[in-house]
């Protein structure tokens, strides 16, 4: 009951500063696989990620002598630039500790928006560990991307507008990463969609929560490069998300990174839209399912549209 609450006091918190995003039918994967399916376009949401809604949601939640603490993060890139944002956008001062390897377009935005950029570590659970490590003595506020309740609530806001946005979902496909979306879609949805399958997809490259989950304990798992870096690393010990995905989550599907460059090259053909690797895998995800949800309402999260030139190049 405590996420339900906070995922609706998130909502009316976060509303003056998000894009509301449009639930689009796609006639194409509707027709290719009999099922009725919808795009909920995070991709058009500010600063191209669904990770806005987190980062506000958590910013706002704080106390005004907590946010003139300032704020500290770890992000792969799409957490860092929608923090960045919100930081921006409320006037409070921040610093964003990034991977090593991180999206240099992801940087560029966090950059863009005034933020400080920190480079540490070679996976984002040794970046996490940094920004833990530097917030109690510089006094500072450490937001996580994913192992919060009101990045969690924040994420869980798409599943309030998916809810008014259409009458019945019988399955969504998402993303997994570190769990913070598929945790607020599917405490929410689930409550008004009992029936409702949640699956969550993972780049085979990088699928640390999803082997986690399959093993029942938080693994400690090596990630190969993936177009989905946006979901890419590992995931910190103790982390909220995982039981609240064990409780959660019907499915788990990985996928290949020729399957995400193809869904990524199919949706800007078909629809016209520009997706980064972590959306295309959540497609990609769903047409290794699609046979067995004919006749059914599926939604698909495309989460983001952030990625390097270099990337696109490469995909087209």
């Amino acid at each position: 009951m405590y996420y339900l609450e906070e995922i609706l006091q998130a909502a009316q918190r976060i509303r003056p500063f998000i894009r509301e995003t449009p639930l689009l039918r796609s006639a194409w994967l509707s027709r290719e696989s009999g099922c009725e399916v919808y795009l909920k376009l995070e991709n058009l949401q500010h600063t191209g990620s669904f990770k806005l809604r987190g980062a506000f949601n958590k910013l706002l939640s704080l106390t005004p002598a907590q946010r003139e603490r300032g704020v500290i993060t770890a992000s792969s890139g799409n957490h860092g630039a929608a923090l960045a944002y919100a930081l921006q956008a409320l006037n409070v001062n921040g610093t964003i500790c990034v991977p090593a390897d991180a999206s240099p377009a992801k940087i560029a935005a966090i950059r863009a928006f005034g933020q400080e950029v920190q480079f540490y570590g070679d996976d984002c659970v040794e970046t996490e560990a940094h920004a833990r490590r530097l917030a109690e003595p510089n006094g500072m506020i450490y937001i996580s991307p994913y192992n919060d309740p009101q990045i969690i609530g924040g994420q869980g806001t798409i599943a309030v507008e998916l809810a008014k946005q259409l009458d019945h979902i019988d399955a969504v496909f998402a993303t997994l990463g570190g769990g913070g979306l598929l945790s607020g879609i599917g405490l929410y949805l689930k409550t008004v969609f009992p029936r409702m399958r949640l699956a969550g997809c993972s780049p085979a490259n990088s699928a640390v929560m999803l082997d986690s989950l399959r093993a029942g304990k938080i693994l400690d798992l090596p990630s190969q490069p993936t177009l989905s870096d946006g979901s890419a690393g590992g995931v910190e010990a103790g982390a909220i998300t995982f039981d609240i995905c064990r409780k959660v989550l019907d499915d788990s599907i990985k996928v290949s990174e020729d399957a995400i460059a193809q869904a990524m090259r199919d949706i800007f053909t078909h629809e016209h839209l520009l997706i980064e690797g972590a959306a295309g895998t959540a497609v990609a995800g769903f047409r290794e399912r699609q046979k067995d949800y004919r006749g059914q309402n599926v939604v698909i999260i495309l989460c983001g549209a952030n990625l390097a030139p270099d990337t696109l190049k490469s995909i087209f």
